[in-house]
């Protein structure tokens, strides 16, 4: 995700200590995403941002709603969101390495943008199947599905009881 200029901390001016911050994720964000499955929300994060001499860190909390698609109905699905993540930035200048919770930031930077990892928290925050609770989702589609939901089980072939016969029966002595 490209970086959004509302989400970046100037920390150069902060003192040492932690300092809140937040962030109100509305449509904007949503668009920018390029998340398919996204088709808006409204989420409040809330950073908390400790500033040491060689370390930034960033405890961010999202809560919300996301509006999504229902993976059942495909009726618009207004999915409550409460999300955390920790993010470390090192401030020593060392060679650039990151890694899944620290990043090294240049010894030049004075600023740090947050919008990736917002989006991380989000992502990380929501289900991979996004469905309605139980008796929510479209009853026209719960119709037509109802129709289509296999109750029982199939009665097997019968040619795989022949084969599995065959199986148990080994090798036959050669003549």
């Amino acid at each position: 995700m490209e970086p959004l200029q509302d989400h970046t901390i100037a920390f150069s001016g902060l003192k040492d200590g932690e300092h809140a911050f937040r962030f109100i994720l509305e449509q904007p964000f949503f668009d920018a995403s390029g998340e398919e499955e996204w088709e808006g929300g409204n989420v409040t994060v809330d950073v908390t941002l400790d500033k040491s001499a060689s370390l930034l860190v960033a405890n961010m909390h999202a809560t919300g709603t996301v509006t999504l698609r229902c993976d059942r109905c495909n009726a618009p699905l207004h999915f409550p969101l409460n999300g955390k993540q920790r993010q470390i930035f090192s401030l020593s200048g060392e060679e650039q390495m990151d890694d899944d919770e620290l990043v090294s930031l240049d010894a030049r930077e004075h600023s740090i943008n947050l919008t990736h990892y917002i989006y991380e928290c989000l992502r990380l925050a929501l289900p991979i199947r996004h469905v309605h609770a139980p008796g929510q989702c479209d009853p026209e589609v719960e119709k037509v599905l109802s129709k289509l939901i296999v109750e029982h089980e199939p009665t097997p072939d019968p040619r795989w009881e022949v084969l599995k016969e065959l199986k148990h029966e080994g090798p036959k002595p050669k003549r």
